[in-house]
């Protein structure tokens, strides 16, 4: 248990149940009446954000989330498998909670996965990702009706837009979050 004056960004609350993880807070003392502070929360597993209000002081559950960085391993077909580098343990994944992180992942590559009681919540990857263009089409000078981006596959199987200037075969900057094109990785 905690207090709402130990709220922090990336806190998970358990609110009737249900993983909230802190988006942001903030403390407000107006002139009249008692102090509170504003909270938008993110659930966990669904990803639903909300906005919340609590009175200060308020005794609200904290849960323990282990958040840990590890290996991807492989897809065995249906699960995805981790492992943790210190311990060597090894625990399988649902497609459902990976998500887009399994557009942006490479094997032997570390991610961040977190679990409560146990069980996995979600993987998370780095702000960035490195990845091969697997094929393009050549960008054909003077063709700007596409805005000068043209589609890319990359190595993981995920498709996403690039400049014209880049060929098959180039590494490529990667956001995974939104699979946004960052830039040209010079080797």
């Amino acid at each position: 248990m905690a207090t709402t004056n130990d709220l922090k960004n990336g806190l998970v609350l358990n609110i009737d149940g249900q993983l909230w993880s802190v988006v942001t807070f903030q403390h407000v003392k107006p002139g009249k009446g008692g102090a509170f502070v504003r909270t938008t929360l993110k659930n966990v597993l669904s990803g639903k954000v909300v906005d919340k209000t609590f009175n200060a002081g308020t005794k609200v559950e904290t849960a323990n989330v282990d958040r840990r960085d590890m290996t991807y391993l492989y897809f065995d077909g249906s699960d995805y498998v981790f492992m943790d580098p210190d311990t060597y343990d090894q625990i399988t994944v649902q497609p459902g909670i990976v998500g887009d992180a399994a557009n942006y992942m490479l094997e032997n590559s570390t991610v961040l996965v977190a679990k409560h009681d146990e069980s996995p919540l979600y993987v998370e990857l780095p702000g960035s990702v490195e990845l091969l263009i697997e094929h393009t089409d050549p960008g054909v000078q003077g063709d700007r009706s596409t805005g000068g981006s043209k589609p890319a596959k990359l190595e993981t199987g995920a498709e996403i837009q690039v400049p014209l200037f880049l060929s098959t075969g180039e590494k490529v900057k990667v956001d995974p979050r939104d699979g946004r094109y960052l830039g040209r990785v010079n080797s």
